[in-house]
């Protein structure tokens, strides 16, 4: 990598231009990490936008994400025999309040695991 500097007074500056990044396919998820590593691990935050890898960081981020939600919420449906359709017909506010509990429980794994380490 070729880097060019500019002389400022008796000093020479590093001339890094940050690329424009799109942000587009990131969820909730790759935002909350971009907060994170911001916040918490600027040195890790630093060098992914110097290396001009932000970008593919918070997609894989978000991607892993998606996947674990789908997989721990799968997981908890087949194993619960109440999550059924004919328990969601008989009685929706238990089924609603179960399917929001093991989302919550989901995202609390996810939040642990993926994005605040």
């Amino acid at each position: 990598m070729n880097i060019e500097y500019i002389k400022v007074g008796d000093y020479l500056l590093p001339n890094l231009a940050i690329e424009n990044q799109n942000y587009g396919e990131i969820n909730e998820y790759g935002y909350l990490r971009l907060n994170y590593i911001k916040e918490h691990k600027k040195g890790l935050y630093q060098t992914l936008l110097m290396k001009n890898e932000l970008t593919n960081h918070l997609l894989s981020v978000s991607k892993d994400c998606e996947e674990r939600l789908k997989t721990l919420m799968d997981n908890y449906i087949k194993n619960d025999g109440k999550l059924s359709e004919k328990s969601k017909a008989n009685n929706q506010i238990e089924w609603v309040k179960l399917m929001n509990n093991y989302k919550n429980t989901a995202e609390e794994i996810i939040l642990r695991e993926l994005i605040y380490v």
